[in-house]
């Protein structure tokens, strides 16, 4: 907890409690279905929760923005990003319907009402997204495939509508395979822990022209 409120200093009250709910939640359910290892139970914050969080140093989601979550697994990254986020809707979406019933209870328990979770595969998401996040679910290209039609038309962020994924290692090759202007920021750049030096927050734009904010 004294991580997230470190980098994320401006937290309001109710934020920090619903964090600080997260890790007796997730200990309480990973006792009766396994969606987080035992071992990386004893960095929950770091290894879950902040590399979640990264993705907001990337970009700061909107009131009123819709946010993807592909392959959510037990909800990361978009449980914490829906907490630091309240006025932005997420759908969390996975083809493992017990790990779906651990986001639901979760954000039940937390009060998120800006969360929807769903037992659907990403092919089968209805509705359009400013962003699809995901946490290195599968390779680029074909994660791509899945997701490329889901972004609308309306551009209302410093970056156009896109990808914001989470992954590790060497990139360059993986990426180029898309095809689609991308850009890697390394976690390293935000977070000082060991476990970020060779995780990134990528971002690979969306295959269509937006049309620009309209002027007020």
């Amino acid at each position: 907890m004294e991580a997230i409120i470190k980098y994320f200093p401006e937290l309001s009250a109710e934020q920090q409690q619903q964090f600080a709910q997260l890790e007796t939640l997730y200990t309480e359910w990973n006792a009766q279905i396994n969606v987080i290892s035992r071992k990386d139970m004893e960095s929950f914050y770091t290894h879950h929760v902040l590399h979640s969080l990264a993705i907001a140093k990337v970009m700061g989601f909107k009131a009123g923005a819709k946010v993807l979550d592909v392959g959510t697994g037990g909800g990361f990254p978009g449980i914490p990003l829906a907490i630091l986020f309240p006025e932005t809707q997420f759908l969390l979406v996975d083809s493992i319907g017990k790990k779906i019933k651990v986001v639901q209870a979760v954000a039940e328990a937390l009060g998120l009402a800006n969360v929807e979770a769903r037992h659907q595969r990403a092919e089968e998401v209805k509705g359009k997204f400013d962003f699809v996040v995901s946490r290195a679910v599968t390779r680029m290209a074909p994660f791509y495939e899945w997701i490329k039609d889901k972004f609308g038309t309306e551009q209302r962020h410093s970056l156009a509508n896109g990808v914001l994924y989470l992954k590790g290692g060497d990139l360059k090759e993986e990426l180029d395979e898309c095809g689609q202007p991308y850009t890697i920021h390394p976690i390293s750049a935000f977070f000082e822990d060991a476990f970020f030096e060779t995780k990134a927050v990528v971002y690979v734009q969306a295959p269509r022209q937006f049309s620009m904010p309209k002027r007020r």
